[in-house]
Formats: structure tokens, sequence, C-alpha cells
């Protein structure tokens, strides 16, 4: 039975054996998702948020729910995407983000590797020899940051959530990688900087499972449609790792993140003063080198 009401549940939370029937279980990630807003001030009134869209259940429930409480939190906001060129998944997933944009009457910004870089991903990885992901977090970062400031958005809100973080959080432990730990958090950046739109997550305290039920439950007719590049991704197998750690000891993930939330603060002190931000000398873009990692990658793809 629900542990609120006299219901069956729809879903177990991962850090409890107790479910929640579907009634309980919107207000449970509503008040979820509006708390984590609130507690770490990721909106302010008169702001205008961009949000990251991919066409997947977590981009798209963040884009509802938004666009559900931007009236009282007086706010505005527009979708973004970025199409790399993935025959066979990203042209599905744009389908499903333009259908469900248009039901919120919400403006969506498409921006393509190809209009960009002069060749879709999947033309990419036929010309050098990269792993997938090393080319799309660059690419995408770099694109996401230039289109957040050209269409003026305070913040850019993205649809990642606690399992999101706490692989990244693991991933960076493994690499010996504390300065990029230093960055993470439910905004992102050590601090606020003209040439960077930093980043928003408010779905940071509800695991994958959570958004995945709370999708599906609204009918929001999102099918699952993974990347195929992500089998060979690190982070995969830091995924799984966690996940059967979860299976045996319920909480872990939950664990991770309030350890890391209380150490977040000093580790941005300890970085705040670490590295001046450039321009690129090609693109002009922020960068911590002489030439950005983009316009690196772009070099080798001529």
């Amino acid at each position: 039975m629900c542990k609120q009401c006299e219901l069956n549940p729809v879903i177990i939370l991962s850090n409890s054996t107790k479910g929640l029937c579907k009634s309980c279980f919107f207000r449970y990630f509503e008040r979820k998702f509006n708390r984590t807003i609130s507690q770490f001030k990721l909106i302010e009134p008169n702001e205008k948020i961009g949000v990251a869209v991919s066409g997947g259940k977590d981009s798209l429930s963040l884009l509802y729910l938004l666009n559900k409480i931007k009236e009282k939190r007086r706010f505005k906001i527009e979708a973004l995407l970025v199409d790399e060129g993935i025959k066979g998944y990203r042209d599905k997933t744009i389908k499903d983000a333009k259908r469900f944009c248009k039901e919120l009457g919400i403006k969506l910004t498409i921006i393509s590797y190809k209009d960009e870089f002069g060749y879709t991903l999947d033309q990419m990885l036929k010309k050098i020899n990269i792993k997938p992901c090393s080319i799309c977090g660059v690419f995408r970062r770099y694109l996401l940051n230039k289109y957040s400031i050209k269409l003026e958005f305070d913040k850019l809100a993205t649809g990642h959530n606690l399992d999101d973080e706490v692989q990244t959080i693991l991933m960076n432990q493994f690499r010996s990688n504390q300065e990029v730990s230093a960055r993470l958090g439910p905004i992102t950046g050590i601090k606020d900087n003209e040439k960077f739109v930093r980043r928003i997550k408010p779905f940071y305290l509800i695991t994958e499972k959570e958004t995945t039920t709370y999708a599906y439950l609204k009918n929001f007719n999102i099918p699952f449609c993974e990347c195929p590049n992500n089998t060979q991704a690190y982070r995969i197998e830091v995924r799984n790792f966690i996940n059967n750690f979860e299976q045996k000891y319920h909480g872990t993930k939950h664990s991770i993140i309030n350890s890391f939330i209380e150490i977040l603060p000093s580790l941005k002190e300890k970085y705040k003063n670490d590295k001046e931000i450039k321009s690129c000398k090609q693109c002009r873009e922020p960068s911590s080198k002489e030439i950005c990692q983009a316009c690196e990658i772009r070099n080798k793809l001529k």
C-alpha cells in the first residue's frame, strides 16, 4: 500500500522500502523539484531560463515542470537543442522535442554540428580516430554556452538527475580530478563569469528511476531511445558499478550526493582563483588555453 494513503503503489522509492501511489508520487516529485530550486536558489524572478532539451524523458519532464511554475516564480523559458547528427537516434528525438515544445507553446532553437563545424558526428567519427563521447562532450558544451549567450539566457537548465551527478562525482574521484568536481553541484561553475552562462540542475536530488516513472505516468509518449555510442562510454561502466552497489546497499546514491554537497563549498573555495579564462585565438570563445578544445578537434577534422 502507498505509505500516505490506501491505494496501490506505482513506485518504491530508492532510499525507502515504502511505495507511493500515482497521485502521491506526483506530489512528492513536484515538491522535491520545487524544493531543490528554492534550496539552492537556482532561479530568480525576471530571469530568462534556457532549457537544454534532447527529446528524452529527463529534459522534456524538466521543460514541462519549468513551464508549469514559470508564472508563479515569474521567469521566462526557451528551449535549446543540439543536433549532433546521429542517424537513427537524434533525428527521432528531435521530432519528440518539436512536438512537445509546440504543445506547450515554447520557442525551440535547434543548432547542429553540421552547420557549426561542417560535419555531423557520424561523419566526424569516420574522419578521425577519437571516442564519440570525447567529441560530443566538448562540442555540446561549446555550442550550449555559445548560444545561451547569443539568446541572452541568464541560466541554462539541464535535465541532469541524481544518478548523473553521482556518476560524474565517482568518475572524477577515479581520475583524481577534484578541480572538475569543484565545478559541479546544483548550479555549475565556481564563480560568475560573463563569458559563461551557468547551468542549473532542478532534478539534482531526484533519481533517474523517479524521472522515468514521472514521464511514463504523465503519458509524455517519449519512446526509450539510448544513444548508440553509449556502449563505448567510460560512464556506462561507472553507472553499472554504482547501480549494482545501490541494489545491495539502498540509499548509497543519496549518501554520495549528500556528502558531496557538504564538501562542495570547500572545493569551490580552493579552486576559485586557479585558472584565468582566456579567449580562444581561433573562435574567440572562452578557453583556459590559447586554443580551445573545440577548435583543436576542428583542426584535426580539417
